[in-house]
């Protein structure tokens, strides 16, 4: 273990993740930090999920020098609840515990590397990884779905469904079908226009839609959560410009009519295009 000097003062490349672990050790002490030796793995979970969208956002914006503070911020997220894990002994593991828990895991996982099983691509590659992860949890005889996607948000599930069943077969033999489909789903949301909001069925047919469009993200190799972000950020960008235009024209957006924000919008977008 390092001293507390040169936890402090280490500026050696190859010694920076046992300073990592050694600092996040200190800060749980009775004598070290008051909040970090106050937090549970529950008080923390928001932290989790901020950091990784913060990374994930610093990759979509391509900010090196963010996503490397991003990824600091993330480690310090799996290092402050392995250090707590090995605190408690119900749960008896450290840092170097969950490190070669991913090693053995990668070794298995990877057969066709390290063993004599055969991938030839991509697609191979996953097909392995599936077959060894059903084995290893014991679930080759459960429903081939069985915890797909779960925990994960309704978008990137549904994406990570219709994956896994592709995998088997079952999907359209070429993107013209799942364009078809999207327009037979769109006239049944079209019928639900007729229906009160609360009638079950107006979300119902609303989600059959938004699912097969991730079928047609999927196919097309996009993926359906960077799209959105993508569309997301298009129009708060076109937004903004609307806001700027009618601001230059003396007008507020509350003052200024539909007819007048529609006219901003399509100057904004024409001049994106020129």
């Amino acid at each position: 273990m390092m001293t507390e000097q040169e936890m402090i003062s280490c500026r050696e490349p190859e010694r920076q993740l046992e300073r990592a672990i050694a600092l996040m050790h200190r800060l749980r002490q009775p004598d070290g930090c008051p909040w970090d030796a106050a937090q549970t793995h529950d008080s923390i979970v928001s932290n989790m999920l901020e950091e990784c969208y913060e990374a994930i956002d610093a990759i979509r914006s391509r900010d090196w020098p963010h996503l490397r503070e991003e990824l600091g911020d993330v480690l310090m997220q799996v290092l402050f609840h392995a250090e707590m894990a090995s605190e408690n002994p119900e749960a008896g593991f450290g840092i170097t515990d969950v490190a070669q828990e991913l090693s053995d895991k990668l070794v298995r996982r990877h057969p066709h590397v390290f063993g004599d099983a055969v991938a030839k691509d991509a697609e191979g590659v996953l097909s392995v990884w599936d077959a060894v992860k059903r084995k290893e949890h014991d679930i080759e005889d459960k429903p081939y779905l069985h915890d797909c996607g779960k925990g994960l948000p309704s978008l990137l599930r549904a994406y990570k469904l219709t994956k896994k069943v592709a995998k088997v077969g079952f999907d359209w033999p070429d993107h013209a079908g799942v364009v078809d489909k999207i327009r037979e789903e769109t006239r049944e949301v079209e019928e639900t226009l007729a229906f009160d909001d609360a009638d079950p069925r107006v979300q119902e047919e609303l989600g059959d839609l938004l699912f097969v469009i991730v079928n047609l993200c999927r196919r097309r190799k996009v993926d359906p959560e960077l799209a959105l972000d993508a569309a997301n950020r298009k129009f708060e960008r076109r937004f903004n410009g609307i806001e700027r235009r009618l601001k230059e024209q003396g007008l507020t957006l509350t003052a200024a009519t539909a007819e007048q924000m529609e006219s901003a919008w399509q100057e904004e977008k024409a001049a994106e295009h020129s």
